[in-house]
């Protein structure tokens, strides 16, 4: 894996056909002085945006990379950090490019993201009210009957994705399968993204004994509480496991934690400029 930072992300949209992750942001919702934890993957011609928070549009323009040029979108959960800058990007493909824009969804979250979050800045739009499929192409993942938790899978063009359900929220739930709808994100059978969870072992765990992953992106909250796993949980994981994870989703005030992080055997940081390139 090589590490560099970006500033300028207006050729960013095709590579040489190395996978790549730019972290956009790595902030937590709350988070004022960071971007939000949105990621952009790239593998030759193919492009996935994982995510679309209220700023995602405003960080991609300090990029110079308009995000009506985001054409593939998977969206992990419903928080406002998550999905607050789709209504943006739906309603700029139906009445400034005329170009509906792709995102990976199953029946069951299409439903909850378009009645929960989406209908009501644009159903009404034209005389005829408009649904989810007047405003996105949709790209159907295929379930995965081999995993011991819901997990699904897609592909855009060249880039793999699975997506296996999380435990977020609310913090009372005993399992993913009593949670709110959320997922993560297996990258090429590479890379474990957890996008938003709390503390879940068996999901990292588990999963990287299946994978072997060569790197795990993680939810990182710097107290222990609610619906995020904190860093003093993470440090109960495995040394194996601490070293090849980056730490992500985290406050403003994560400097105070940096060293403590480091010196348990975590790899590092996320920090939002930065391009994670796999040969």
């Amino acid at each position: 894996m090589k590490i560099t930072q970006f500033d300028d992300l207006s050729s960013a949209l095709t590579n040489d056909g190395t996978l790549s992750l730019m972290t956009i942001g790595a902030g937590s919702a709350f988070a004022r002085s960071l971007n939000q934890n949105n990621i952009l993957l790239v593998k030759g011609d193919d492009h996935l945006m994982i995510d679309c928070g209220t700023r995602l549009s405003q960080a991609l323009h300090q990029y110079n990379l308009p995000i009506s040029q985001i054409k593939n979108f998977l969206i992990t959960h419903s928080h406002a950090d998550h999905v607050g800058g789709l209504e943006e990007v739906q309603l700029c493909g139906r009445y400034v490019t005329g170009q509906k824009p792709s995102m990976i969804i199953n029946e069951t979250y299409q439903k909850i993201l378009w009645e929960q979050s989406l209908r009501g800045g644009s159903e009404m739009s034209e005389a005829i009210p408009l649904t989810f499929t007047d405003l996105w192409h949709c790209i159907r993942p295929t379930l995965l009957d081999d995993h011991p938790r819901e997990t699904w899978d897609a592909n855009v063009g060249g880039l793999n994705v699975r997506m296996p359900r999380t435990m977020h929220y609310p913090d009372s739930a005993r399992s993913w399968e009593d949670s709110f709808w959320s997922c993560g994100l297996i990258v090429d059978q590479r890379i474990l993204f957890t996008s938003d969870t709390r503390f879940d072992p068996d999901l990292v765990c588990g999963l990287d004994a299946t994978y072997d992953f060569e790197v795990i992106f993680h939810d990182c909250q710097l107290f222990t509480g609610g619906i995020h796993a904190s860093l003093a949980e993470l440090m109960t994981l495995p040394a194996a496991i601490r070293a090849k994870t980056i730490l992500m989703h985290y406050g403003d005030n994560w400097r105070d934690f940096e060293d403590e992080a480091l010196q348990a055997g975590f790899h590092s940081w996320a920090q939002e400029g930065t391009h994670y390139q796999f040969d």
